[in-house]
């Protein structure tokens, strides 16, 4: 055998030794597909950031649920909330996980998981204000996100009652903090907040707000309060929206989806529905 054959096979040793002892688990990590979370990152308790970490009940259960697999790495990116879905629709990210509600608008357009947290529908008010249902809120001054569930319901009930004066709706950018808006509320400037019940109570709480919490009644339908996250409606967010559904009944069953619960909520939030 000639000196060119010999380092020829000499090459194939090593690299058949270098196959045996590593190199097989760096190619497979290479080869994983990158799942990209869209999240606001400032939904506290469903989604925040601790010393620039992403987590938050919603987080940590994908976290849980992508957690060694061998198919998908997940990467958790911050973007304004108002471009979460937007960037749904242009194939930007794969799965929104925000403490999205269900509407028939946003069924009519993406793929829903299965429940992931049930709460409920509320508002906050000074203390000697009671609201219940919608019609209570008529002429009433409010504020929120464009684009948010809370504000589209609201929308929608002004559009659908023009005979009753409008609930006054104004609008502010994905970067104003939740807080802002409980502050001029309890200055007298907004009547009243409409958002879920965990998120006002773990606010009022945290921050030392004067304020009350309601719970409104009878909103939409039998979806009201449940949480869900979002996946395109086509191939691939079919593909996501399984694995993630199989994963979530795995940590229901397991008792691991009402310890999130409890570590974030501070209670047994799980929805009893698949």
């Amino acid at each position: 055998m000639n000196m060119k054959y010999q380092m020829l096979a000499k090459l194939v040793v090593v690299g058949l030794g270098l196959f045996q002892w590593g190199i097989p688990s760096s190619v497979s990590a290479a080869s994983k597909e990158v799942i990209v979370v869209a999240t606001d990152a400032s939904t506290k308790p469903f989604t925040y950031q601790v010393d620039n970490k992403h987590t938050g009940y919603d987080i940590e259960v994908l976290k849980r649920i992508f957690k060694g697999s061998k198919k998908y790495q997940l990467k958790i990116k911050t973007v304004p909330f108002p471009s979460i879905l937007s960037g749904i629709d242009a194939s930007r990210y794969h799965i929104a996980a925000n403490n999205f509600g269900y509407s028939n608008d946003r069924a009519k357009k993406y793929l829903f998981s299965n429940p992931i947290s049930k709460s409920y529908y509320a508002l906050a008010t000074k203390k000697d204000k009671t609201y219940q249902h919608l019609a209570d809120l008529s002429g009433k001054k409010t504020q929120g996100m464009a684009g948010a569930n809370y504000m589209q319901i609201l929308e929608k009930w002004n559009q659908t009652h023009p005979d009753k004066k409008p609930i006054q709706l104004t609008y502010v950018s994905g970067s104003t903090p939740f807080t802002q808006r409980l502050q001029m509320l309890e200055q007298n400037q907004l009547d009243f907040i409409f958002y879920d019940a965990i998120s006002l109570k773990t606010a009022i709480e945290e921050q030392g707000f004067n304020l009350k919490i309601s719970r409104l009644e009878k909103v939409e339908n039998d979806k009201d309060g449940f949480e869900y996250y979002i996946f395109a409606n086509d191939t691939k967010g079919k593909e996501l929206q399984q694995f993630v559904n199989r994963g979530l009944s795995k940590l229901k069953k397991s008792g691991q989806l009402k310890k999130y619960s409890q570590m974030f909520f501070g209670g047994d939030f799980v929805s009893k529905r698949n």
